[in-house]
């Protein structure tokens, strides 16, 4: 009786651990941030020193930023934390559609380059919001009904 007691304590305590917990690189979304990253990677490369030490490194911290908040939010152990890092991932994925206008606009990207990024942007961006969606959706099944307040006009 007291190991069915201590095990039933155990998962309780652990469940929202156990559902947050997703191997990141088993991830669509974290394996897309990736492609994007290594093709930046691979276009910042060639640019001379000052392009390369100015725009190229805040460029690939930004587009390296996206998979790595993804990876470490999933390792966080609960939702709200998961959600929280994507968000931070998600902006992260604007700071980097940034530089790449200030690189374009600076002549840094050539049009083939940019055909070949557009597409994984624009993946990118809607599956960002769609996992984001789908975390704010388990935090919602998590938390007990009881502790919810109606909400009511003078809120």
């Amino acid at each position: 009786m007291l190991f069915v007691i201590c095990y039933l304590l155990f998962v309780l305590c652990c469940w929202g651990w156990l559902l947050a917990t997703v191997p990141f690189e088993r991830l669509e979304i974290y394996r897309l941030a990736e492609r994007l990253s290594d093709e930046i990677w691979g276009v910042v490369l060639p640019w001379d020193s000052f392009a390369k030490e100015t725009v190229g490194r805040q460029l690939v911290r930004a587009v390296d930023s996206i998979g790595a908040n993804i990876a470490e939010g999933s390792g966080r152990g609960s939702f709200q934390d998961n959600r929280r890092f994507v968000r931070i991932a998600r902006g992260s994925l604007n700071e980097t559609k940034h530089w790449l206008r200030r690189a374009f606009t600076r002549g840094l990207l050539t049009k083939s380059q940019i055909a070949s990024l557009k597409p994984l942007l624009d993946e990118l961006a809607p599956r960002l919001n769609a996992y984001l969606n789908s975390i704010t959706r388990n935090i919602t099944k998590e938390q007990p009904t009881a502790n919810k307040q109606p909400i009511t006009n003078n809120q």
